[in-house]
């Protein structure tokens, strides 16, 4: 089956430097999977049997399989944004004639460090006027383009003791002499294939060079950029892609801007899941009593990766409830409710991972450590259902360059397959059957 090797997945990941490409990436496999595109503009004509996806900013995309007869849904959602450095709207900054910087900010918690001293380039959308229209166009300047080079430590001593960085101050990437003054924008236009005076604006972000590798003894460990949270976008699209029959309305729905609190139009926090969602149900006459009745039936997982045990700082994790790589899909619990799994949606997703035939850990905050959050809290603000947490464990999170386990995207695409073809029923409430 397909969506099962390391080198899929990272084949997609460097497909895929911004939201907006990964995107475009689902879209393609998608088309090859014989899924119809709709426009939110348009009117949609859905069919029992038939397979369906729309986008919104062309940075969230949500999918969807439709049964003969909807009696809930089963949502997988992951998101399409990484921490990186976006390129402000004026790009260039001259330092006395001799050299020229890109003027960028940061997006998302990342690990700054880690983005000194390696290859960057630019990628992302542009605005282009086209006759009456403007028009996306995505761009990619496909080559070691950019660096941010450190401070040598002859000039800053106590780096190593700790040191506190200004993104305005010691982030911005060097882009050349003063010679290429003024010729950013022009280089991304040759790039996107468009006359550099016809774009409007752009949503242009740095994105690392350095290809994904393979490695360890035996293979064992993964490392990329932006494996949060594309190692969970793909293993859900592959789950829907391989999901045979489903029992429930099937949806894959993948949201922009998690990294920055998803309140967008394009975010968990908008109503973009909500209104596909009733829109599906409106299309094939469903009225608003039966889709409360439905909506009662339905489960979302959300799938954004989680904090593995650090083997050089065990003791940053729980004491018992410390998840591992290549052991098994993470589902990831918070008192505070930062993240959504309960007793009830856990149990139920613990069950799809047996009949899946994968394993799964578990992933609870040191109690005296604050943890991250995600899209599922905030998705079930505006549509709610139960809800697990889960994730593949990895290590450093948030750094230009990220580490998983080689299994445990084969577990979590078994999984998404199962969640997708089988048919959770709630008997009444606190009692359910998975079928």
């Amino acid at each position: 089956m397909q969506g099962y090797s390391p080198k899929e997945l990272l084949e997609f990941i460097e497909k895929s430097p911004t939201c907006f490409h990964v995107v475009q990436s689902l879209e393609e496999m998608l088309h090859s999977g014989g899924f119809e595109k709709l426009q939110e503009s348009r009117r949609w004509a859905i069919e029992p049997g038939g397979k369906y996806y729309v986008t919104r900013n062309g940075s969230s995309i949500i999918a969807f399989c439709v049964p003969e007869a909807i009696r809930g849904f089963h949502i997988m959602a992951s998101h399409s944004d990484s921490p990186a450095f976006k390129v402000k709207e004026l790009p260039e900054i001259g330092v006395e004639r001799k050299y020229t910087k890109l003027n960028v900010e940061g997006y998302g918690g990342m690990l700054m460090s880690t983005w000194f001293d390696r290859p960057l380039s630019a990628a992302g959308r542009l605005l282009v006027r086209d006759g009456g229209r403007i028009v996306s166009r995505l761009v990619n300047v496909d080559r070691d383009l950019l660096i941010i080079p450190s401070l040598a430590i002859h000039m800053n001593r106590g780096v190593n003791d700790g040191y506190k960085f200004n993104v305005q101050k010691d982030l911005l990437p060097l882009y050349g002499d003063g010679a290429v003054s003024g010729t950013f924008m022009a280089v991304v236009a040759e790039a996107a294939g468009v006359d550099v005076q016809d774009i409007m604006g752009h949503d242009l972000f740095l994105y690392p060079r350095v290809k994904g590798s393979i490695w360890g003894k035996d293979g064992c460990y993964i490392s990329s950029s932006r494996l949060d949270d594309l190692q969970c976008v793909f293993a859900s699209a592959n789950g829907l892609l391989q999901a045979e029959k489903v029992q429930k309305a099937a949806v894959m729905a993948v949201l922009d801007n998690e990294e920055v609190g998803s309140t967008t139009k394009q975010g968990a926090a908008s109503d973009f899941l909500k209104e596909t969602i009733f829109r599906i149900c409106r299309e094939i006459g469903m009225d608003e009593l039966e889709r409360s009745r439905v909506m009662a039936s339905s489960f979302m997982v959300s799938a954004d990766n989680a904090q593995a045990a650090h083997p050089n700082h065990m003791e940053k994790s729980d004491a018992v409830n410390r998840p591992f790589m290549n052991e098994g899909i993470v589902i990831k619990y918070n008192a505070n409710q930062r993240y959504t799994s309960d007793a009830v949606s856990s149990a139920i997703f613990k069950v799809i991972c047996e009949k899946a035939k994968v394993p799964y850990q578990v992933y609870v905050n040191r109690s005296d450590i604050a943890g991250g959050s995600t899209l599922g809290n905030i998705a079930g603000t505006q549509i709610s259902m139960n809800t697990v947490d889960i994730g593949l464990a990895q290590l450093a999170m948030h750094s230009s360059y990220e580490t998983a386990g080689t299994k445990d995207t084969k577990y979590l695409v078994k999984a998404a397959r199962q969640f997708f073809e089988c048919d959770i029923q709630c008997a009444e409430d606190g009692i359910f059957a998975l079928r």
